[in-house]
C-alpha cells in the first residue's frame, strides 16, 4: 500500500498548488476586469477629455478652455503631460480607448512583477499570481480600467523608480517618476526620499525631464498660460463631489472648517513622526522597509491632506502593503487591513433597506480606510518608540556604517523568501 500511495496521493508543495489555483482565476479576472468592465466603460470617462485635448493639442486649438463649474471629468494635465498623450489622438477615440486599456493592463502586470522583484522574489515565484490577483481584485485597479485613465502608469513608474533607487542606478532612476511628473505630478512627494537617502543624482532626471518636456511643449500649445491661470488654481481647491480627502469629504458632508483643519493638522503631524522614526531606525538597517513603508505614509498623508484624493489612487499604497512579508513591517496588525478594506474594496454598500446608513458608509468607506491605516503605522511606530524609551534604548550609533546592497547580509533561511525553485536575489538583499 506505501508503494500504490505514491500514486493515489502524489505530494505536492504549497509553492506549486498555489499558483496552480491562482493563476486561471487572475487571468479571467484580468479578461474580465479589461475587456469586459473597461471596453463597456461607466458613466464616468477619464479617457474622454484626455483624448479631446490630445486631438486639440495637435490641431493647433486651445487646450484648457473647458468649463471647470461641471461635475464632469476635466482635462488636467499640464502642457508637458499634453506632449507625452498627444501620439494616441492620431487614432478614432474608440480604438484610442481600447489600445490604452491593453497598455494600461500590460503596464499593471509590470508592476506586480517590479514589486515582487523589489521584495526579493522571482517572475516564477507564488508571488506573483498572489500580487496580480490581489490587484485585480481591488477597486482601485477596477476602477482605474472601467474609467480608463493613467494611475497604472504611475504605479508603474513609481515601482521603476523604488527598484532603480535600491540597485543605485541612480540617474534612470529619476526617468521612470520624471515621466510620471511630466503627466500626473501625485508622487512628487516621493522625491523627499532620495533626498534623505543622499541620492542626489535621481533628482537631476526626475526634475530635469518634466522640464525638459515643458520647454517643448510650451510654444507647441496654444494656450499654456490658461493651465497657470485656470487650472492650477481649480487643482488647489477642495471639491465636494467624487473627493475622498479630509476636505472633500467635509465639504461634502458639511464638516465644520476648523475641524477640518485640525484633523489635516493630526494627520501631517503622524506623518512626521513616522518618516523621523522610520528615517532614524530603519533606513540603515532595512532599507527596503524604509524605503516602502516611507513612500505610503507620503501617499496616504497626501490623498487625506490634499485638495484632491480619490479613490483609485490607493494602488499606490501597494509597496506599503507588500510589507506584510517583511519582519519589522508596520502592516502586521488587523486595523491596517481594515483600512485597507475600506480604501480598496470592490463591495457597494448602498442598502435598499437602510438607505441613509449605506449611502453614508459608501461614501465614506475610503476616508476611514486610509485615515484607519495611517493610525495604524503611526501607532505601530509611535508603540516602538515607547518601548524603546522605556527600556532606554532609543539611541543610535549614527557613525554605523550605512547597508548598502553590496554590503548587505544574505537573509536567513527562515526569513528569506521561498521562490518555489526560483531566484532568491532581491533586487537589494536587506538585513531582515
Amino acid at each position: 500500500m506505501a508503494i500504490l500511495d505514491r500514486y493515489l496521493h502524489p505530494q505536492m508543495t504549497p509553492q506549486r498548488i498555489i499558483p496552480m489555483v491562482l493563476w486561471p482565476i487572475t487571468i479571467m479576472m484580468i479578461f474580465h476586469r479589461s475587456v469586459i468592465l473597461g471596453v463597456n466603460g461607466d458613466r464616468t470617462d477619464d479617457f474622454k477629455p484626455v483624448y479631446q485635448a490630445a486631438l486639440q493639442f495637435l490641431n493647433r486649438q486651445p487646450v484648457y478652455g473647458e468649463n471647470l463649474d461641471t461635475v464632469d471629468p476635466h482635462y488636467l494635465y499640464p502642457p508637458s503631460g499634453t506632449l507625452l498623450m498627444a501620439p494616441m489622438a492620431t487614432i478614432d477615440p474608440e480604438r484610442a480607448r481600447w489600445l490604452f486599456i491593453a497598455v494600461s493592463v500590460l503596464a499593471l502586470v509590470g508592476s506586480a512583477y517590479l514589486l515582487a522583484r523589489l521584495f526579493g522574489y522571482s517572475a516564477r515565484s507564488w508571488v506573483v499570481p498572489v500580487v496580480l490577483f490581489f490587484f485585480f481584485s481591488t477597486e482601485t485597479v477596477a476602477h482605474t480600467l472601467v474609467f480608463t485613465n493613467f494611475n497604472s502608469f504611475v504605479l508603474l513608474g513609481m515601482l521603476a523608480f523604488m527598484v532603480l533607487m535600491m540597485s543605485r542606478h541612480d540617474l534612470w532612476a529619476g526617468v521612470p517618476i520624471g515621466l510620471v511628473l511630466a503627466v500626473k505630478p501625485i508622487i512628487a512627494p516621493l522625491l523627499l526620499l532620495p533626498l534623505l537617502n543622499r541620492q542626489w543624482r535621481i533628482l537631476v532626471t526626475a526634475i530635469g525631464i518634466p522640464l525638459v518636456l515643458t520647454a517643448i511643449a510650451w510654444p507647441l500649445s496654444v494656450d499654456p498660460m490658461s493651465f497657470i491661470d485656470r487650472t492650477m488654481p481649480y487643482l488647489g481647491e477642495a471639491r465636494d463631489y467624487y473627493n475622498s480627502s479630509i476636505a472633500g469629504n467635509g465639504a461634502y458632508f458639511g464638516v465644520a472648517d476648523w475641524l477640518v483643519v485640525l484633523l489635516r493638522i493630526a494627520f501631517v503631524l503622524m506623518a512626521i513622526f513616522a518618516l523621523w522614526f522610520l528615517y532614524r531606525y530603519y533606513r540603515r538597517s532595512d532599507e527596503l522597509l524604509w524605503l516602502t513603508t516611507s513612500s505610503g505614509v507620503l501617499m496616504v498623508t497626501t490623498f487625506l491632506v490634499g485638495a484632491l484624493g480619490q479613490g483609485y489612487y490607493s494602488m499606490l499604497l501597494f509597496p506599503l502593503l507588500m510589507t506584510v512579508l517583511l519582519p519589522g513591517s508596520t502592516m502586521r496588525n488587523w486595523p491596517a487591513w481594515l483600512g485597507v478594506y475600506g480604501c480598496m474594496t470592490f463591495d457597494s454598500f448602498y442598502s435598499v433597506r437602510w438607505e441613509a446608513f449605506g449611502r453614508q458608509l459608501e461614501f465614506n468607506k475610503v476616508t476611514w480606510g486610509w485615515s484607519l491605516l495611517m493610525i495604524a503605522v503611526f501607532c505601530s511606530l509611535l508603540f516602538r518608540y515607547l518601548d524603546m524609551r522605556r527600556d532606554g534604548v532609543t539611541g543610535l550609533d549614527d557613525d554605523a556604517p550605512s547597508t548598502t546592497p553590496e554590503q548587505a547580509p544574505e537573509p536567513t533561511p527562515t526569513d528569506a523568501p521561498d521562490d518555489g525553485g526560483g531566484s532568491q536575489e532581491t533586487v537589494a538583499t536587506v538585513e531582515k
